[in-house]
C-alpha cells in the first residue's frame, strides 16, 4: 500500500532518525555554500538545512548573517572585511556575487569553533536559485530542503514585506519544482501564516527558542512576543507542543536543549515531527537519539552518523547499502 504521508521521509520511526546537515555541513566545509551542500547530499542526508536573505533588488540569496561577516567573508577586493560589511539587502545581486565566503578568518573565535572546517577559496554566496537546481534532479528525490528564512524587520526596516519575501521564495521553488520536498522554517512565525496564506501545501516548521538571559540569548518565546503571530505560550497554559499545533505547522523545530521528554511525547501524539537544533556534542546527539526524536539537524553529519550506527540505527531505511561482491576486472 504507497505511503500516503507527504512528510513521510521527515518522520523518524523506529531505528530511523532522519539528519540534516546544518548550513549544509558546517562542520566540515563552509556554511551556505554549494560545496557544503553537496558534501550533505554525499552523506546521503534526509535534507539540507540552509539560510535565505534577499539581495536588494529581492532576490533570495543563501547566507546567514544580516550583514556580510567578518568572519568569514572577503572582499572584492581579496581582502578579509575589517568590521561587519554591508547589510544583505543594500547590494545587488552582482555585488553580493563578489564577495568570496569559502574560508574563516585566522585567529577569529568562528576559526576556533570550528577548526576542521575546510578551505575552499573563491567560494561565492550562491542564490536560492542555484540550490534548488542543485537538489532538483531525480537522483535527489530523497532529499529535502530545509530552508530557514531570515527576516529581521524591527533590526532591518529595508526587510521586505512578508508577502513579497514570500512571493519570492515561492517563485523560485515552483520553477524548479521542488515546492514538494520544501521545509519552510522561521523563528518569526508571521512568516508561517503568510506562507499558509499564499501556499497552504508546503510544509511548514516552527522554530522555537526558550530565552536564556544569562548567555545574552532573548529567544522567541515568550508572552507578548512580536514574533509568534499573535500566539502567546499563556494561551496554552506553557505548552510549546499545543502552541505549534494551534499554527497549523506540521514540523516543531526546537532548540535541542529545551527539549524535554515530556513535550516530545506529547508532541508526537499531536501528529508534529520534531526536528532539533543545532545538536553538535555527542552527548547531545546521544541524547537525542534515546529521546526519539525525529530529526536531528547538525554541523556534524558525520558525527551524528556514527552514534546512530553504533546503537544500529540509521537515518535512512536501507542504508548503508550492504556491500557488493567485489568484482574481478574483465568479469
Amino acid at each position: 500500500m504507497a505511503d500516503t504521508d507527504p512528510l513521510s521521509q521527515l518522520r523518524g520511526r523506529p531505528g530511523i532518525i532522519r539528519l540534516h546537515g546544518h548550513r549544509g555541513a558546517r562542520g566540515v566545509l563552509p556554511e551556505n555554500t554549494l560545496v557544503s551542500m553537496r558534501h550533505a547530499l554525499d552523506c546521503r542526508l534526509n535534507a539540507v538545512e540552509f539560510d535565505v536573505r534577499f539581495s536588494r533588488d529581492a532576490v533570495p540569496v543563501v547566507t546567514h548573517d544580516a550583514r556580510l561577516s567578518p568572519d568569514i567573508a572577503r572582499g572584492p577586493d581579496g581582502r578579509w572585511l575589517d568590521a561587519p560589511g554591508p547589510a544583505v539587502n543594500s547590494l545587488p545581486l552582482r555585488e553580493i556575487r563578489q564577495y568570496r565566503v569559502g574560508e574563516l578568518r585566522p585567529g577569529s573565535a568562528y576559526a576556533a569553533r570550528f577548526c576542521d572546517q575546510a578551505m575552499v577559496p573563491e567560494t561565492a554566496i550562491p542564490t536560492l536559485d542555484e540550490v534548488a537546481a542543485l537538489l532538483a534532479g531525480d537522483d535527489r528525490r530523497g532529499v529535502w530542503l530545509n530552508l530557514e528564512i531570515k527576516w529581521d524587520p524591527h533590526q532591518d526596516p529595508d526587510a521586505l514585506p512578508p508577502e513579497r519575501a514570500i512571493g519570492a521564495i515561492l517563485d523560485v521553488l515552483g520553477a524548479r519544482a521542488m515546492l514538494g520536498r520544501t521545509l519552510i522554517q522561521s523563528f518569526d512565525w508571521r512568516l508561517l501564516q503568510e506562507l499558509a496564506r499564499q501556499a497552504p501545501e508546503v510544509a511548514r516548521s516552527a522554530l522555537s527558542a526558550l530565552p536564556r538571559p544569562a548567555l545574552g540569548r532573548p529567544g522567541n518565546v515568550f508572552p507578548a512576543s512580536p514574533l509568534l503571530a499573535g500566539f502567546s505560550p499563556d494561551d496554552f497554559a506553557g505548552s510549546l507542543p499545543r502552541m505549534v499545533q494551534a499554527t497549523g505547522a506540521a514540523v516543531w523545530s526546537p532548540r535541542h536543549s529545551d527539549l524535554t521528554d515530556d513535550d516530545l511525547t506529547l508532541a508526537h501524539e499531536l501528529g508534529l515531527i520534531v526536528n532539533t537544533w543545532t545538536v553538535n556534542a555527542a552527548k547531545d546527539i546521544d541524547r537525542m537519539i534515546e529521546l526519539g526524536v525525529d530529526g536531528i539537524i547538525t554541523d556534524y553529519p558525520g558525527r551524528a552518523q556514527q552514534r546512530l550506527a553504533a546503537r544500529s540505527m540509521s537515518w535512512r531505511a536501507g542504508w548503508p547499502a550492504a556491500p557488493q561482491p567485489e568484482q574481478r576486472l574483465g568479469s
